[in-house]
């Protein structure tokens, strides 16, 4: 059966207390489930979606969703006739319900308001016609891969009202950065401009990449030859495979730096680097040449790597 849309956390499947961090999680879920571009031509998963969106945007905004735990506000955001009435009626003037507040989707609540004053439908000559107001701003999360993040790309959003939206991706996008997209948002009454778009984007962890700043940080795996006598090997970065020379004699921890091979966004509009850190791995199954070889190699050449621990505690 499906969710009773105007029970936001219905729709989301979570519970009322439900955390900042499992309202975040159910929504991706959801909307990864239902999104329109993987279901092409499927009615109820579009309206699903809708819904979907609409539900994460007031219950991950803090005084939203205490607004809509109160009651003062329904689940399209609106707010509700009562708490309208008695935040607007001691306004005064002419027109005591009048307001330049960018309220969301309130059309029909000013329609209501001054068909009864004017005893009819409002026109451009009536009460509606002199209220003039900028839409409400509405926001979106959505997730790029870590090289999407990294090299820039453009994603296509569909929007509560069904219609899609092109998104630039800048290159070095970073994690939770909010892009601003003005005049996307929802459409001004009376002539007013219309609100922005916000849209939160989330950089989906990589298994060998790391950020900090503007540099990208990997372990690379070395063998024990290569450590020992130097070679020269294939590194990834977020640009494309490169060569790159282990000095003889390296060990584990030390770290070699490719440069130019980080992130755009630096100061002047430097790219930072790529740090390498090298983790020497033996063979999964030593082969007894190898045994026999560091047995006698460690009677001949015995050395204690942890010289100067008992000192420390």
């Amino acid at each position: 059966m499906a969710a009773d849309k105007t029970d936001l956390y219905a729709v989301l499947g979570i519970a009322r207390d439900a955390t900042p961090e499992v309202i975040r999680k159910a929504y991706r879920a959801l909307a990864k489930k239902h999104h329109p571009d993987l279901n092409p031509g499927d009615a109820a998963a579009e309206e699903t979606f809708k819904n979907i969106q609409r539900a994460n945007d007031i219950l991950s905004d803090p005084e939203k969703r205490r607004q809509f735990d109160a009651g003062e506000i329904d689940a399209e955001g609106n707010e509700t006739p009562k708490q309208y009435y008695r935040q607007y009626a001691g306004a005064g003037g002419e027109q005591p319900y009048s307001s330049s507040a960018g309220f969301d989707d309130i059309g029909d609540v000013f329609a209501d308001l001054f068909r009864e004053r004017a005893g009819g439908a409002a026109g451009p000559g009536g009460a509606r016609g002199n209220i003039r107001m900028r839409g409400g701003d509405a926001r979106y999360t959505m997730e790029v891969s870590f090289l999407e993040a990294a090299a820039g790309t453009k994603k296509r959003v569909t929007m509560p009202d069904g219609n899609s939206l092109e998104i630039t991706i800048p290159a070095g996008q970073r994690d939770a950065q909010v892009l601003r997209l003005r005049g996307k948002g929802g459409p001004g009454i009376g002539g007013g401009a219309n609100g922005d778009a916000y849209v939160e984007v989330h950089v989906a962890p990589h298994p060998l990449f790391r950020r900090q700043g503007t540099d990208v940080h990997m372990d690379l795996p070395v063998a024990v030859y290569e450590a020992v006598l130097g070679a020269k090997v294939t590194v990834p970065t977020v640009t494309g495979k490169v060569a790159m020379t282990i000095p003889a004699g390296s060990n584990t921890g030390n770290t070699l730096r490719l440069r130019g091979k980080g992130l755009p966004g630096g100061a002047a509009g430097a790219t930072g680097d790529q740090i390498v850190t090298l983790r020497v791995v033996l063979p999964e199954t030593p082969d007894d040449e190898l045994k026999t070889f560091m047995e006698k190699w460690g009677t001949d050449h015995a050395y204690d790597p942890r010289a100067g621990m008992e000192n420390v505690t």
